[in-house]
């Protein structure tokens, strides 16, 4: 790890409060003056830190440059774990995640973007990724499910997500089945999982699960902009929100990861779904369906009522779900 790194280490676990210089060099073994260069870099990066003249330095609570200095002082229990790879731009975090779990990169390894060139949704959609105001990560998982469970990877995500956003922002999140998470009757995150099946057990080789989410994001594109929203209309000044709401969706993920198949999460998609109870349209190709959501069952599935009173239980590779506008 280079000074520089190692000097932001310090400061963020020390956020707001101020670190003597000389103490800086005596822990790291090196000069005043190699401490003094290494704050002029990450100043130079954008970071905000305050040099107070006998006393030291002090990156400011305010800060809220994403890097994994700043997400890994907020990581608990086995999200401690966590390999943290931040990343200023990438054509899609999936893509990048896929790429190394094909080549056998291990089980909690987390790529994290301020920026997507090529963000990916459902069905071959696009995700809007603009630099800095929202953030972008994949996790790369390797659970011991059949094709069959790989739709509870999705929905304890979106549980995740939504437990985070309530508990960073303080606002009340909902579910649209099976992988938006809404804030206002706008959605502010997008989940994205994609796996490798392995052919020899029928069992999955990898997962990736891809999360969007969009903390300040403005001037969408007009083909969302009735649709699309943010957590804030500007980020509170106050804390790191960005890296705490990363490092809150990881500490969530990690806590159901080991219990995907216990299914103990599933009642809470179900609270938090606005789905259950409405009239829907179900969507096959070129066919509306008019339904009714009814429920989500054992398997995450969406079961839905036709008006000729059949049920269905639907699940994410056959169809997209959108609420009837009234």
């Amino acid at each position: 790890m280079e000074i520089k790194q190692q000097v932001l280490k310090i400061l963020e676990e020390n956020r707001g409060n101020t670190i003597n210089g000389s103490k800086l060099a005596e822990e790291l073994f090196v000069t005043r003056s190699s401490i003094w260069k290494a704050v002029k870099a990450l100043q130079k990066d954008g970071y905000s830190i305050k040099a107070v003249t006998n006393k030291g330095y002090c990156l400011l609570a305010n800060n809220d440059i994403v890097s994994s200095e700043s997400i890994i002082p907020f990581l608990k229990g086995e999200a401690s774990n966590f390999i943290l790879d931040v990343l200023q731009t990438v054509n899609s975090t999936n893509t990048l995640g896929k790429e190394l779990a094909a080549k056998g990169a291990r089980e909690g390894t987390v790529i994290i973007a301020r920026e997507q060139t090529e963000g990916r949704g459902r069905m071959g959609r696009s995700f809007y990724s603009p630099n800095s105001s929202g953030i972008y990560f994949s996790i790369i998982l390797r659970p011991k499910l059949n094709l069959e469970d790989s739709l509870l990877i999705t929905t304890a995500a979106a549980v995740a997500v939504a437990q985070a956003i309530e508990t960073v922002a303080g606002v009340k999140a909902s579910i649209k089945w099976v992988n938006d998470v809404f804030v206002e009757d706008r959605k502010v995150c997008g989940i994205l999982t994609e796996a490798s099946l392995n052919f020899e057990n029928g069992g999955l080789e990898y997962a990736v699960v891809g999360i969007g989410i969009n903390i300040e994001t403005k001037d969408f594109p007009e083909e969302i902009h009735k649709t699309a929203g943010s957590l804030f209309s500007d980020k509170p000044s106050s804390s790191p929100v960005t890296s705490m709401l990363v490092a809150e969706v990881l500490n969530n993920l990690a806590n159901c990861m080991n219990s995907l198949t216990d299914k103990q999460y599933l009642e809470e998609y179900r609270r938090r779904s606005f789905l259950i109870g409405k009239d829907i349209i179900v969507i096959k190709g070129a066919k509306t369906i008019p339904a009714k959501a009814i429920d989500i069952d054992e398997k995450a599935r969406l079961v839905v009522e036709y008006e000729d009173h059949t049920i269905e239980a639907l699940n994410s590779g056959e169809v997209s779900i959108r609420p009837i506008l009234i």
